[in-house]
């Protein structure tokens, strides 16, 4: 099989359109039930495991039981991965609460839904990614962390959604969301990091930023090429003074940012961007290039 969009539902892989759930998924009623997205390059999931304990994390978190072990889901995103037209894509892997009778109350879905979703993805075109991204602080503010803490990947994402309807609207390309306090929380579906002085600087997740997989993989190659590196808040105007600017995530992978709120950021893309960008695609052709002799007869 050859697609597009495909989907990994109930063991069998068939062309995304084809793929079917109940209006009675509470999933789809009430957002309950979390996900993760996984990028494939060289038809090999991006640090899967990373992506498979997250997932682990945030069903606890919701007292959500996985349909299937951590084998069986690694199975499930080979077989979506092979069934998928194309070397490199996008992963959508959501676990949902289930079938159950209409209401909040979860104790009548009697067995979790998991299907995988395999597409190709790109959040910003080549051009725009090449000159940097245009980005608002939205009047939208992130859920604040004692309501939903920002660690759970959950199916709701409307908060998220009314930020890039900002975006839009200012005819911007991303969002940037504040937290109840004012201070910085990410942008609508990725990490914020700023650079102040040499420094490279994110928000924790205790101001409401996801714990995010390309996050973690930045950071660690901060410190591999000794550049100082911290988890600290930070406020407008550190995003407005900043020397550098920019996004990461498993679909964003990392975006340069020129502009925020129409004040132009000192470099775009700045030295420190670079170097963690060229070290980032050296990441993924390490962890997801088959080796040179690999399928070869011994």
């Amino acid at each position: 099989m050859r697609d597009r969009v495909v989907c990994w539902l109930d063991g069998a892989v068939l062309p995304a359109r084809d793929a079917r759930i109940s209006v009675l998924d509470h999933g789809l009623l009430y957002g309950d039930g979390v996900f993760e997205g996984i990028r494939f390059y060289h038809r090999r999931p991006f640090r899967l495991q990373a992506h498979l304990d997250r997932l682990q994390r945030s069903a606890r978190a919701i007292a959500l039981p996985l349909p299937y072990g951590p084998d069986r889901l690694a199975q499930a995103v080979d077989e979506t991965i092979r069934a998928f037209d194309g070397s490199d894509g996008y992963l959508r892997l959501v676990v949902t609460r289930g079938v159950g009778p209409m209401g909040v109350d979860p104790r009548g879905c009697e067995r979790p839904g998991l299907f995988v979703i395999a597409g190709a993805l790109q959040l910003i075109g080549a051009a725009e990614r090449a000159r940097g991204a245009r980005v608002v602080i939205a009047a939208t503010r992130r859920l604040p962390v004692d309501g939903l803490d920002p660690r759970v990947k959950s199916l709701n994402y409307l908060n998220a959604v009314l930020a890039r309807i900002e975006a839009n609207a200012a005819g911007a390309d991303e969002a940037v969301l504040l937290n109840a306090q004012g201070r910085v929380a990410e942008a609508s579906t990725e990490n914020l990091f700023v650079v102040q002085g040499g420094r490279l600087i994110t928000p924790p997740t205790s101001e409401g930023a996801l714990a995010g997989v390309t996050r973690d993989c930045v950071l660690e190659l901060a410190a591999a090429a000794g550049i100082d590196a911290v988890e600290a808040p930070l406020t407008p105007y550190d995003l407005y003074t900043a020397d550098e600017c920019f996004l990461t995530g498993t679909g964003a992978e990392l975006i340069p940012v020129r502009e925020i709120d129409g004040r132009q950021t000192s470099h775009c893309p700045g030295p420190v961007f670079s170097a963690l960008a060229t070290a980032f695609r050296r990441v993924i052709d390490a962890e997801t290039q088959a080796p040179a002799d690999e399928g070869q007869p011994a």
